[in-house]
């Protein structure tokens, strides 16, 4: 979600999302539209300290998906089998079975 789907800078909070950013925006409209399931992958749902509310956190990030993609996606902070890419702001993507870097001139 951070400096993904949503612009990022510096922590402001549990609950604080920043401004959609449009290409990714545009991007998930694309998939919902093509009935694609697209899921907010976020360590801001996964386990935490024990006083940080993560419920509050899952509603902010539902309420600001409405808002700005004009429905509610699911939340999660774990992968499943069923998942087919990961965009996000710290992935390195590695060639299957090679421990080599995709962008260091590997491939799929």
């Amino acid at each position: 979600m951070d400096g993904t789907l949503a612009e990022y800078h510096g922590w402001q909070g549990t609950t604080h999302i920043g401004p959609p950013i449009p290409k990714m925006v545009a991007r998930v409209r694309e998939w919902l539209a093509a009935g694609k399931l697209v899921k907010v992958f976020t360590a801001r749902v996964g386990p935490q300290p024990d006083d940080v509310d993560v419920l509050a956190i899952r509603e902010a990030i539902q309420k600001w998906c409405l808002e700005h993609i004009g429905q509610v996606l699911p939340v999660t902070a774990t992968k499943d089998f069923g998942m087919v890419q990961l965009w996000d702001d710290r992935c390195v993507q590695v060639v299957p079975n090679t421990g080599e870097e995709a962008a260091r001139g590997g491939t799929d």
